[in-house]
């Protein structure tokens, strides 16, 4: 119900007529998982320098249809980032420009549910620019990987310690490892871990 009340209001803000459909229903069982390396971790100062997004449809990642971009920042890449996802300003240099690139996910996403680990900090890392271009923030719905899993766990252990990091749902959940910190690898994993918690437990 808040959802659609904030959705009410966002869509009044649409620039563009052209992207209404964003703000439909999604008619069928298809989700997309992405996520984003960034120049650091404050929203407010550091910019997108890749995104991965990955399509899920019957239990299945369709493989054929992947979003892999890199993103020409306009702040300076922080020591501590290049340490975790290993990319450098020199591996940049032929990256593209957000204004472009937000638009491509836009329409590669769709309408769809959105899936992914730490969403909250990718969703508003998109929407810083999403609403300059196109007067809105991501209306889609958003399923948190690490609150799926804690919801399944409290049902095994009620009054046990849940371990929320990603590396211990991996192993818990008996996920393959892929190359880590680099945006289409990990929405690959952890459309692996949404897929096995989906048959897990009830997601509507």
């Amino acid at each position: 119900m808040f959802r659609n009340i904030k959705n009410y209001f966002n869509k009044k803000n649409l620039k563009d007529e052209k992207y209404s459909y964003l703000f439909e229903n999604s008619s069928n069982e298809e989700y997309v998982c992405f996520d984003c390396e960034t120049t650091g971790l404050n929203p407010k100062v550091d910019d997108i320098i890749s995104i991965g997004a990955v399509i899920i449809k019957n239990n299945t990642i369709v493989s054929s249809k992947k979003f892999i971009k890199f993103v020409k920042p306009k702040t300076k890449l922080q020591a501590e980032a290049i340490k975790i996802h290993h990319i450098r300003e020199c591996d940049l240099l032929h990256a593209e420009d957000i204004n472009d690139v937000i638009i491509e996910f836009i329409e590669f996403i769709g309408n769809r549910p959105l899936v992914g680990y730490f969403l909250e900090f990718d969703i508003t890392m998109i929407n810083k620019y999403l609403k300059p271009k196109l007067g809105i923030t991501l209306p889609n719905r958003a399923l948190e990987v690490s609150e799926i899993y804690h919801d399944y766990k409290i049902e095994i252990i009620p009054q046990g310690h849940i371990d929320l990091r990603f590396n211990s749902i991996m192993e818990e959940l008996e996920i393959p490892t892929l190359g880590k910190h680099d945006a289409y690898n990990d929405a690959i994993m952890t459309a692996m871990i949404f897929i096995k918690l989906k048959n897990l437990q009830k997601i509507k």
